[in-house]
């Protein structure tokens, strides 16, 4: 059975989880397919910052700091 999504700013520091859908469009939707955010990738939460915003993010390799807003149009299913 298929867990349900949840928002990207929702995911535990330290889990994994694989993108299934971005609601945003224009211009933001194109920087997070360029960054590495596309259907299936995995995503691991890494460290948030001492305020709490951003959250610091692995894709494909890289570290990618999003702030909680942006984060939040982004739905993963953990794994």
């Amino acid at each position: 059975m298929r867990e349900a999504l949840i928002r990207l700013n929702q995911l535990p520091i330290g889990n994994l989880a694989r993108v299934k859908q971005i609601t945003i469009n224009g211009d933001l939707r194109r920087r997070m397919l360029d960054l590495g955010l596309i259907i299936n990738t995995p995503v691991e939460a890494i460290q948030k910052s001492p305020s709490g915003d951003p959250t610091a993010y692995y894709i494909r390799g890289a570290v990618i700091a999003l702030r909680s807003e942006l984060a939040s149009n982004i739905l993963v299913e953990a794994i």
